[in-house]
């Protein structure tokens, strides 16, 4: 690096790999700390706060002590490399790190990750996250010494077995599990615990209720039992407060059709129990109300998932209980990483009904799904009906377009380009929002379109 290249570097700015200070102390290291805990990253000491090249004093040892600083005020020990430079008669120095293969570092007794230009303090969880992450695996995978194989259920073993065409009729049990990594050192996993527990659990609630309104409960139902056996359990009681409409034909069966896609509820089900995070206290949660769901999972999506991501599909699919997916995956109950959200998604359009909302709430993850009724607004409901399933105007291409070109175009921006009043914008971007082509995330400061092709 070049001083003219350093002077460009910082007028670019803080980022999620770069920061300034205007001196070496405590919060430098834990810079460092979270750029090694994330992607690596460089600090460029000698900046002021209005981010003007100020110099920073060094003295002959100053930076043999600031690298034994760092080392004795982190762990693993990390050392950066540093480069000295003269700008403007000013002396900045440049600490760089790299991503640190086994994560997560720490500085006195707390983690840190970079997201965007600041640091965050990790959790237990997230700590514990990427300690696994690190070596390629999860928390489902490590052996549960509060149970033993006498609290599974063998049957349901042999039930699993059956499934399989690879061991039906070539494999007892044991050996079973111990071939699929659920029994080691005569010990089980978490994942065969959740798998194939032999009585309920309270590590496995799910909460389920049918709500007349957000206070009023007219049916509730819970479940603590294995993993495999609730995706019938929760979807049964779905079923059961789904309304059904019985179409006559003039063919022998006449067509039931169902207020949502079954096949899109069942895969919202297999996904929240599949990637619940079973160290969480909290429950997973099914709210039925009139004309939307909401199916509310503890476990938020990683870090490196954004909502954006998992709808436009741009992600790469890393299970929270790998060993449970893996599984689950082997038995057909899913077909594979990352393809469940996008087929809810297609299931939902080819029903003509709005594309589920997901969302990170609280330490969970939640998933709505509305129905016909939902996200019309009183004004516009008539314009809705009579657009909905006709070809896109002129006018809803071109706000389609400009918001997939820029997310975060305000609706006064939308009218003053296309020359039409923000009212009109309005009532085209609700049907826009019904035929599931667009949602919005956030606010409407701090919002931004999301455009489905």
């Amino acid at each position: 690096m070049i001083p003219i290249q350093l002077k460009e570097l910082i007028e670019q700015g803080e980022s999620e790999t770069l920061e300034f200070k205007s001196n070496f102390g405590n919060e430098v290291i834990e810079t460092l700390v979270a750029f090694s805990n994330t992607k690596g990253g460089r600090i460029i000491i000698g900046i002021s706060p209005g981010n003007e090249i100020a110099g920073v004093i060094i003295g002959q040892e100053t930076l043999q002590n600031w690298v034994n600083e760092i080392k004795n005020k982190t762990a693993p020990n990390i050392i950066p490399d540093i480069e000295f430079f003269n700008v403007e008669d000013k002396e900045i120095i440049v600490l760089s790190v790299q991503e640190y293969p086994v994560k997560p570092v720490s500085t006195r007794g707390r983690y840190f990750k970079r997201v965007a230009n600041s640091n965050h303090l990790l959790s237990i969880s997230e700590v514990v996250n990427i300690h696994l992450q690190t070596f390629n695996t999860s928390w489902d995978y490590h052996l549960n010494n509060e149970y033993s194989v006498e609290d599974i259920s063998i049957d349901k073993v042999q039930n699993a077995i059956d499934l399989l065409s690879d061991y039906k009729g070539q494999s007892d049990p044991f050996t079973f599990l111990v071939k699929n990594d659920l029994l080691r050192n005569q010990k089980i996993t978490n994942a065969a615990f959740l798998l194939f527990a032999k009585e309920d659990s309270v590590l496995t609630t799910i909460e389920m209720g049918r709500f007349q309104s957000p206070t009023v409960i007219k049916d509730n139902a819970r479940s603590k039992s294995d993993i495999l056996s609730q995706v019938d359990v929760v979807m049964d009681f779905v079923k059961k407060h789904m309304n059904k409409e019985v179409i006559i034909t003039d063919k022998p069966r006449h067509i039931q059709k169902w207020q949502y896609p079954l096949d899109a509820i069942r895969e919202i089900i297999i996904n929240m129990i599949i990637h619940r995070d079973y160290r969480s206290a909290s429950d997973s949660i099914v709210k039925i109300f009139d004309h939307k769901i909401e199916f509310y999972n503890p476990g938020r999506l990683p870090d490196t998932i954004t909502i954006e991501d998992l709808l436009s599909n741009k992600y790469k699919s890393t299970p929270r209980n790998k060993l449970i997916a893996d599984f689950c995956r082997n038995i057909g109950l899913i077909e594979k990483y990352g393809t469940g959200i996008q087929r809810v998604i297609n299931l939902f359009r080819e029903a003509g009904l709005p594309v589920p909302e997901f969302r990170n709430i609280s330490d969970g993850f939640q998933v709505t799904i509305f129905d016909s009724d939902q996200n019309v607004g009183k004004d516009v409901g008539k314009d809705v009906g009579k657009d909905v399933g006709k070809d896109l105007t002129d006018l809803q291409r071109k706000i389609k377009d400009s918001m997939k070109n820029d997310p975060l175009i305000t609706i006064p921006e939308l009218a003053k380009m296309t020359n039409v009043t923000n009212r009109t914008i309005e009532r085209n971007i609700a049907i826009l929002k019904e035929t599931g082509m667009i949602r919005r995330y956030g606010g409407r400061k701090d919002g931004k379109w999301i455009v489905f092709d």
